[in-house]
């Protein structure tokens, strides 16, 4: 009886990614040129609100990523092996975010009252806060945040592209012992940037819910982000090796954090309300005035309701073209759930600014043409993975 012999994969190459990655180093440069004239005409806070909100979206994207990335070799999970190189072409762009950081250390007055001298000598209550809103704490966390996930990001890619070449399984064990404390890395990283970054920038506010809040929107939108990838490689002829059974799973996931999402922001919302402590129902209150009330309104049918609807039908699932278009709806729903958060801070009433969108598309641009290197550089599937053929074969 003849047993027939699984053949590796090929490695296959992206075609044309170095005149996309200058299109849109194109776009980033001319957005972000704008950008600096608009800043002229504009208030410090509204450019440091506008630039906070764009830099944050990408920033929880990518840090999602990295969740993904070490939760896969952690668990030693098959099915991912064949989605996992999209995931570290997309932490690849963590170096970009580390330099598009630099501008928030100016604008940081615009922001972050609590780092200026004259707040803490005129409110006790930030006196008490000390302990934690320092300079030098805030400042160290930031260096951690940036410097551990950035090396952890850089190692895995790095091991993962030399398997592609000499196929030794010592680099899966490696992998591995580094993924198993890289999960409370990024987790801590991502509720660090949420408490340091966004929560603070109203200081008497607090919940230690808010950090959890943010992780779950970041692991959701990575995972989305991931889809789309897929998707659009498969349009071009490429990642064959993904099937209708890996975006089955790509997509109970999605509704799975969809639902902790929901559930998440609600545990938050209703012990607030049940509390009943001006320091912490202010922050609510201030979101659900005037227009920031059907932002609200949207968020809770737009980011939870319809999705978990549409998401439900296995066929939808399993559907490349209508799971990728549930996962753009939902980072369009990441984008306002992020604006809703930050520029209440500033904006008393909803009052969109030309710096909102020219932000937005520079600092996106700019991370996904680092994205589009990455994937241009590398083969589209990790071919020498030990587990490549238990990912081909998955059945759920």
């Amino acid at each position: 009886m003849s047993h027939s012999t699984p053949t590796l994969p090929k490695p296959e190459y992206v075609a044309g990614t170095g005149f996309l990655r200058m299109v849109l180093l194109g776009i980033g440069a001319i957005a972000m040129l704008i950008s600096i004239i608009a800043a002229f005409f504009m208030t410090g806070k509204q450019v440091a609100h506008s630039y906070l909100f764009a830099y944050f979206y990408f920033f929880t994207i990518v840090g999602g990523a990295f969740f993904w990335t070490v939760l896969h070799h952690a668990v030693d999970a098959d099915w991912s092996v064949v989605v996992r190189r999209q995931l570290e072409n997309i932490i690849s762009s963590w170096i970009v975010l580390v330099i598009l950081f630099v501008p928030l250390v100016f604008l940081y007055p615009y922001l972050w009252k609590w780092l200026l001298p004259e707040t803490l000598a005129a409110d006790p209550m930030l006196q008490a806060k000390q302990p934690y809103l320092s300079w030098w704490f805030a400042g160290l966390r930031t260096i951690l945040i940036f410097g551990l996930v950035g090396l952890y990001a850089y190692l895995l890619r790095k091991h993962s592209v030399d398997q592609d070449k000499t196929g030794h399984p010592a680099y899966t064990i490696k992998m591995r012992y580094l993924s198993i404390p890289g999960i409370p890395i990024i987790a801590l990283a991502i509720t660090f940037a949420a408490f340091d970054w966004v929560m603070a920038m109203d200081y008497h506010w607090y919940s230690t819910m808010f950090g959890v809040c943010i992780f779950a929107g970041a692991v959701q939108q990575s995972l989305g982000t991931l889809i789309i990838t897929c998707f659009i490689l498969k349009q071009l002829g490429y990642l064959k090796e993904v099937n209708s059974e890996h975006f089955h799973i790509m997509g109970k996931f999605l509704l799975a954090f969809t639902i902790f999402w929901a559930y998440v922001h609600f545990s938050q919302y209703m012990l607030i309300w049940y509390a009943n402590i001006p320091e912490e129902t202010n922050w609510f209150v201030k979101r659900n005035e005037g227009m920031w009330t059907y932002l609200a309104i949207l968020l809770t049918a737009g980011h939870f309701i319809l999705p978990f609807i549409f998401l439900l039908p296995q066929w939808v699932k399993k559907n490349p073209l209508t799971l990728s278009l549930i996962a753009g709806w939902l980072l369009c729903m990441h984008a306002v759930d992020h604006y809703w958060l930050i520029l209440p801070n500033y904006h008393k009433d909803l009052s969109p600014n030309i710096l909102d969108f020219t932000f937005f598309i520079g600092i996106g641009s700019l991370v996904f043409s680092q994205i589009i290197h990455s994937i241009g550089s590398s083969p589209t599937i990790p071919v020498r993975d030990p587990r490549i053929f238990e990912s081909l074969k998955i059945k759920n």
